[in-house]
């Protein structure tokens, strides 16, 4: 059985990506559940893949279901095809495009294909993961979901310019510090 392994990236942003292992026998809706899962997104939006080229040119659709929109071609449907019969080369690419409505765009390329399956591994897996992937509704900090409990605790946007009310002698904590550091510097020699 074969294992495929595609590199998902984040179409702005090529150093953002997910590598996900999947059996050929697999259909892309597996495929669909697992980027979404790499990249910690819901799955309540529209989303569809559309086969591609080296110059991700969007080629035959392959949707989660069909849409209310206008088709060239009729989609194919995401449950009823499997992945190996839409592997046209050993460089297959993807576009996959999930939420209509914000564009979530992600290049799908095809890295590697092996005959060795792990009895360790639930196919689809991701298998790497490198950088910090967006958040779906809205900005992502390094910080994460973690920063807006942060900001509520400590109020930081009433300190927004950086500046406080503290030493309203004009002496800063950090002044003291500084000039009892030269104090003991001096005392030493």
């Amino acid at each position: 059985m074969a294992i495929l392994k595609f590199r998902i990236y984040l179409e702005e942003d090529d150093a953002v990506y997910r590598d996900i292992v999947i059996k050929h026998t697999q259909n892309f809706q597996e495929l669909h559940f697992a980027i979404l899962k790499a990249y910690e997104f819901d799955s309540k939006h529209k989303a569809t893949y559309f086969r591609s080229n080296d110059n991700w040119q969007r080629g035959r659709e392959i949707s989660f279901e069909r849409y209310d929109k206008s088709y060239v071609v009729e989609p194919l449907i995401m449950a009823d095809v499997t992945i190996g019969s839409e592997i046209r080369d050993t460089n297959q690419k993807f576009v996959y495009e999930y939420d209509f409505e914000k564009h979530w765009v992600f290049l799908v390329e095809l890295i590697n294909v092996s005959k060795e399956e792990s009895s360790k591994t639930i196919y689809p897996s991701v298998s790497r993961t490198e950088g910090i992937g967006p958040q779906q509704y809205g900005t992502k900090s390094l910080l994460g979901d973690k920063f807006a409990d942060i900001e509520e605790k400590y109020d930081l946007a009433e300190a927004a310019e950086g500046f406080g009310t503290e030493g309203e002698d004009g002496e800063t904590e950090t002044d003291s510090e500084e000039e009892s550091t030269e104090d003991t510097q001096e005392e030493e020699f």
